[in-house]
């Protein structure tokens, strides 16, 4: 697995946040998402949104529904029809015909002003678990009838659609294989992705990790895990 793609799963969600009340924006509900874990960037007004949307990813954006230009229920239906991307509604509209109205264009969650930092923060944490269940759940139906990582890569789906947990270790070396299916991969490879220090990791840990997962994988879904050694190289991933 590469660094590029390691560095993929292990990021923090990705939130986006359009509120066009500065002192609400930077001073409160920014610096408050942050210490919650959140990596999270600020726009005041939809276009600035688009525009980042259009340079990088995001998780999930949390909007107002009283903007400048375009107001929140048309912001979700546009981004609702170009992304499966997680919405969360902020407005002092609280009467049940906006609520109704605010999830019926696409979002996710719909929470009144004024909003506790804390009740935020567990909304998103809900609405993270739950894209991410969404995203094993396609990425199990893709992986019909071949060996693959979930969305998440913490876990191995089987051909059948069974899945096992994996640890780090598991996943790393899994990763790497995946990624060149039929193509031996060397030892000093798989153990460069394993530790810093190459030099004081031992061989055999290396065939203790691939015993451990074969058995677990043959434990959990009743497939064999297609890993072979080959001799003065490494492991290959027979597809």
């Amino acid at each position: 697995m590469t660094e590029r793609s390691l560095h993929a799963i292990d990021a923090r969600a990705r939130i986006a946040l359009l509120e066009d009340d500065v002192e609400l924006r930077d001073e409160i509900l920014l610096p408050g998402l942050a210490d919650f874990g959140f990596d999270v960037q600020g726009f005041g007004r939809p276009t600035e949104l688009y525009v980042a949307m259009l340079a990088g990813r995001f998780d999930i954006v949390v909007l107002d529904v009283g903007l400048p230009d375009e107001d929140g229920f048309s912001v979700t239906r546009r981004l609702r029809s170009l992304s499966p991307i997680g919405i969360v509604m902020l407005t002092g509209r609280d009467g049940v015909p906006d609520r109704v109205r605010g999830l019926s264009e696409g979002a996710d969650a719909y929470l009144s002003k004024p909003v506790q930092t804390e009740l935020l923060a567990a909304t998103l944490r809900s609405l993270e678990r739950r894209l991410r269940m969404q995203a094993g759940a396609e990425s199990a139906t893709a992986a019909a009838g071949r060996w693959a990582l979930d969305a998440g890569g913490w876990c191995l789906i089987a051909p059948a659609g069974a899945m096992v947990a994996l640890t780090q270790a598991e996943r790393r070396v899994i990763g790497l294989l995946l990624e060149r299916p039929a193509e031996p991969v060397s030892r000093e490879t798989i153990i460069a992705a394993l530790t810093a220090n190459v030099h004081d990791f031992d061989p055999h840990r290396l065939e203790t990790i691939v015993h451990r997962l074969r058995k677990k994988v043959a434990d959990g879904t009743g497939e064999a895990l297609p890993v072979r050694a080959v001799h003065g190289v490494g492991y290959v991933m027979i597809p």
